[in-house]
């Protein structure tokens, strides 16, 4: 790594720890003044609200992470340009590009830990401030997704599962309707109900249990038990149990399962795929947002130019934010592709950024 290199990445990434911290403490003084009477009125713990309050800030870094990356990258690109060193650099015959190209490695490093927090990190933290703000504060039960009910699901070798009650303490399915279709002619092959099943810690154990199976529509074979294991059904007390969580609250694989699973049983699945896309494009933001402040080191004007050109990076950032949640909106109510709603706001704003990137070097 060059000297060149270690010191705009010295300098970045001080001036983004401190931007970091500064917002933290906004994001924190702004909540406390929003929620704290409230709080007050179901706890006087002050350890736990505090606790509750600390527990916000994650999502809320998250979110504006674009905003904390841009106003990093212009806080330096001013820096360089008020001291004249951007103006020494190019003298030196360093490119524009060149100059930034250890920030564009940062915001690429900035979307992976984006990324990687939004899938691990965030949803075990929401859930733990879920459970304190209901459970700790308000006094209230936290909703158990090991009771559901009416579950849907889809498991293998094409079986789609209706469970009218699931209890997974107890590991115990009620009022049971298993069927398994055609992927060809999308006829019934079998049709499976039983009043209840119990988990042996391998397999289901099916009671009042009547197995039907069927050839060209037709009913072909009949069984009936009162108590009988069926190999062929592989779905485990897990599987119910993680489709219960919000979309949030699973990882990349888990919503993508999910998503087929509401295809083949015929449910929408439009606001799934959306979130799903979107938890890819949008750690993307922190390294697109980056190329806005590329003009700002190609410039030598005085105070007002700069500061005019700070504004319309702000300006930029939060319009960024703005479009990709209309483009949500619009792909949550099927008025737009859902690859579209969550890669659109990137598709606009990678292109703005990449003209003012090659115009930056003219």
């Amino acid at each position: 790594m060059r000297i060149l290199d270690k010191y705009i990445l010295k300098q970045y990434l001080g001036t983004f720890i401190i931007i970091l911290l500064s917002f933290m403490a906004m994001f924190i003084v702004i909540d406390v003044f929003d929620r704290l009477p409230r709080l007050l009125k179901y706890d006087n713990d002050y350890i736990l609200i505090a606790k509750y309050f600390l527990l916000r800030v994650p999502y809320l870094t998250i979110l504006v992470s674009p905003v904390i990356v841009l106003l990093s990258g212009l806080f330096l690109m001013n820096t360089l340009s008020k001291y004249h060193e951007s103006i020494a650099m190019r003298a030196a015959g360093i490119s524009i590009i060149r100059m930034v190209s250890p920030l564009l490695v940062v915001g690429i490093l900035m979307s992976l830990i984006v990324a990687l927090l939004g899938e691990f990190a965030l949803p075990p933290i929401e859930e733990y401030r879920s459970k304190i703000y209901n459970v700790d504060i308000k006094k209230q039960e936290l909703e158990d997704i090991k009771l559901r009910s009416n579950i849907y699901y889809s498991g293998s070798q094409g079986y789609l599962y209706y469970i009218g009650f699931f209890d997974g303490h107890q590991n115990i399915m009620r009022t049971i309707d298993i069927t398994k279709f055609d992927g060809k002619n999308g006829r019934i092959q079998r049709k499976i109900t039983a009043n209840d099943a119990v988990w042996n810690g391998e397999k289901w154990l099916f009671s009042y249990c009547y197995d039907r199976e069927f050839t060209n529509g037709e009913l072909s074979k009949y069984q009936f038990a009162t108590r009988r294991q069926i190999d062929e059904i592989r779905a485990t007390p897990n599987d119910f149990i993680k489709i219960a969580k919000p979309n949030l609250a699973m990882n990349y694989f888990e919503l993508k399962e999910y998503i087929e699973s509401l295809k083949i049983i015929g449910e929408k699945y439009h606001v799934q795929l959306v979130d799903l896309y979107t938890k890819i494009s949008f750690p993307l933001a922190n390294f697109i947002i980056l190329l806005f402040c590329v003009p700002l080191a190609s410039t030598s004007v005085r105070s007002k130019g700069r500061g005019m050109i700070f504004l319309i990076g702000v300006i930029i950032c939060f319009a960024y934010l703005t479009t990709l949640r209309i483009c949500q909106s619009l792909g949550y109510n099927e008025v737009i592709s859902p690859i579209w709603a969550a890669w659109f706001p990137n598709l606009i704003f990678f292109t703005l950024g990449i003209f003012f990137l090659i115009k930056s070097e003219v």
